[in-house]
């Protein structure tokens, strides 16, 4: 029996290469029939990054900043899949119903991909690598590793192509 692929978690770091890795999110969704749930995980400030703020503005201004930070962050993600659909799609309508949600989640990357991808029962998760040298492919990709590594879904890797750039 085929595996059933109802939602598809994709991830983002919102880099130059998210609109290439979106398009075969869309693609396994338009295939499926299956809805896409967004995700762009945001690094916690550390204590010590904390502090160091803190120290000249006040804890409420650092906070407020943070959550217009997370809102910026949200509205940018939803700005980008809302043009991908709308040049991709062709101006279909149902194409911008196929992304249910998008998450911006404060945390360490791959733990919260994998805490999304177990909420929102994902039937596989598709995100994106730019590592082109040896050099990159052991300190760039660490999130990527973590999830293959960790995942009970499948995980579709992209790999960006070098020196990618949106026409």
């Amino acid at each position: 029996m085929l595996p059933k692929i109802e939602t598809i978690l994709y991830t983002t770091g919102l880099g130059a290469g998210a609109p290439y890795v979106f398009r075969y999110a869309l693609a396994l969704a338009r295939q499926h029939q299956a809805k896409i749930v967004a995700v762009h995980a945001m690094e916690p400030l550390s204590s010590f990054g904390r502090s160091l703020v803190e120290q000249y503005i006040s804890h409420e201004n650092s906070v407020e900043m943070h959550n217009k930070a997370r809102e910026s962050v949200r509205t940018k993600i939803k700005d980008r899949v809302q043009e991908l659909c709308t040049s991709e799609c062709e101006n279909a309508p149902s194409c911008e119903s196929i992304v249910a949600s998008i998450h911006v989640i404060e945390g360490y990357p791959d733990q919260v991909i994998l805490n999304l991808a177990k909420e929102c029962s994902a039937d596989m998760i598709v995100m994106g690598t730019q590592g082109h040298s040896l050099v990159d492919e052991v300190l760039v990709g660490s999130t990527t590793r973590k999830v293959l590594h960790s995942a009970d879904k499948p995980v579709l890797v992209v790999k960006i192509p070098k020196d990618y750039t949106e026409e």
